[in-house]
């Protein structure tokens, strides 16, 4: 670090070069923050795997964000400060991120609002959550209960509701565009656009062979989006076209448009393979980098590509044989925001089951994995003695960043009060936090360490002179 900052005030390196090399280091640095935790004031005993199938007490464990598990997170860019969290009892939290002053402290969060389960909120557990991409005041919830709601952040009040006729595994708004349209992935393999301004459910995207599980829409172009589905295609649409469809993305094109005959080059129009898939399984994971520049995909054959979106070019970047991914259900992943690293560097964050997996985005190597050293299986014995037990799973995971707009995700690392964090909604009910290490972190570390040591030796030697005076103070009669 000091040679660093020798370097920039010599001028021997830039100030974005100096910036990128900092938020790289701390990137490449998270790790757990056990100190928060998230209160969501449910009562009960948290249990654990104890081995040999019974289970313990878990007094580590013995608060819950949502005791029935928490399905979804949301976090708002603009100023990371308003986290939301959706439960598998259909219930929705609001938290407030500053409520922490110092982070270097632990910190028990409660949440600033709530919605409860009831016949004109949600009825059955949530699955998808975002916050409005230009506004914080509005965020949006799916249920499996068939519905798309739009609430008002500030009073947590339901501000529409709309009744897509089948679940709903996912939803997504643009980041950029000057239309309210929400593109709903459903049961139904159409895809669903609800226009906000209107109110209704005003178009319908038909071409997948089933349930569509993943939904995004490009950072750059407003009316371009891609779709995941279980019949294992991607495929790319244009709303303003009549057939919509664009492209699809293909696992075995790694050459792209320009080289693969598919683009007519006089009429600029492009032919779609019609066995064309991006994985051999269902695929619930889509995002894309915030430049537009690639889409990530991901599917059940425990494969995650990478694609050029300018062409459709399978990127071939190999992530090896430790993803792991089964749930019928979206799957949050996200790139880190351009700017916080150098170019074709960017780094891949994916919740690979228990544990989070930091990824190269380009050649797919592990830069590192987070693990919370929470139990596999976990549970909670309800106050009325219920007892659950359940696979300790990763549900969704978001990025806290400040300065979101357009297409970035927030490309300043952290809020007002913290450089950085990571969140993660857990099955056990726990949402857990991860933050970057800083400098100074290690020394605090030792200094705590050396203090107990000298505690230890201060006890240990105050013992040794009370057995020496007690020996010191008897009359010793020899015979």
């Amino acid at each position: 670090m000091n040679q660093l900052l020798f370097e920039r005030s010599a001028g021997g390196i830039g100030p974005n070069v100096f910036a990128r090399l900092q938020t790289t280091q701390l990137l490449n640095s998270f790790r757990p923050a056990p100190g928060f935790r998230f209160d969501g004031g449910e009562r009960g005993t948290a249990v654990r795997d104890a081995g040999h199938g019974s289970v313990a007490p878990d007094a580590a464990s013995a608060l819950w964000a949502h005791q029935s598990g928490v399905n979804a997170l949301a976090l708002e860019r603009f100023d990371g400060r308003i986290l939301v969290s959706g439960g598998s009892d259909a219930t929705i939290k609001l938290w407030d991120l500053e409520q922490c002053g110092n982070p270097s402290k632990s910190h028990t969060f409660t949440p600033v609002a709530g919605i409860t389960r009831s016949e004109k909120t949600h009825k059955f557990g949530i699955t998808h959550l975002s916050i409005y991409p230009f506004d914080s005041d509005a965020f949006l919830s799916t249920s499996y209960d068939h519905t798309l709601k739009v609430w008002a952040t500030e009073s947590a009040s339901l501000s529409a509701s709309f009744n897509l006729g089948s679940k709903v595994y996912t939803h997504a708004a643009s980041p950029i565009a000057s239309h309210l349209l929400v593109a709903c992935g459903t049961q139904h393999p159409a895809v669903r656009l609800v226009d906000l301004r209107s109110g209704s459910n005003v178009q319908s995207l038909a071409g997948h062979g089933g349930a569509i599980l993943a939904t995004s829409w490009s950072p750059r172009h407003e009316h371009v989006l891609a779709t995941g589905s279980v019949d294992g295609t991607v495929k790319i649409w244009d709303i303003r076209r009549a057939g919509g469809i664009i492209g699809m993305l293909d696992q075995e094109d790694s050459l792209g448009l320009h080289y693969n005959g598919l683009l007519d080059t006089t009429s600029g129009k492009v032919r779609v393979r019609a066995s064309a898939k991006a994985h051999a399984a269902p695929v619930n994971g889509l995002t894309w980098t915030d430049d537009g520049g690639y889409i990530v995909s991901a599917g059940h054959d425990r494969r995650i590509r990478v694609w050029d979106a300018a062409t459709g070019r399978n990127t071939l970047a190999s992530f090896g044989p430790s993803i792991k991914n089964s749930q019928l259900a979206s799957v949050s992943m996200f790139t880190s925001p351009v700017g916080l690293t150098h170019p074709g560097k960017e780094l891949l964050f994916w919740p690979n089951e228990t544990e989070i997996l930091v990824l190269d985005l380009h050649d797919g190597h592990v830069v590192t994995k987070l693990r919370s050293g929470a139990p596999n299986v976990a549970g909670v014995r309800s106050t009325s003695g219920a007892q659950r037990t359940i696979k300790n799973r990763i549900a969704s995971i978001v990025w806290r960043g400040a300065g979101g707009g357009g297409g970035s995700s927030g490309a300043v690392m952290g809020g007002s009060n913290m450089p950085g964090a990571i969140f993660s909604a857990h099955l056990d009910g726990q949402i857990r936090a991860w933050t970057p290490r800083l400098e100074g972190d290690d020394y605090e570390d030792e200094d705590d360490t050396m203090d107990e040591a000298s505690e230890e030796k201060a006890k240990k030697r105050k013992a040794l002179d009370d057995v020496f005076k007690g020996l010191m103070g008897q009359n010793i009669t020899f015979t």
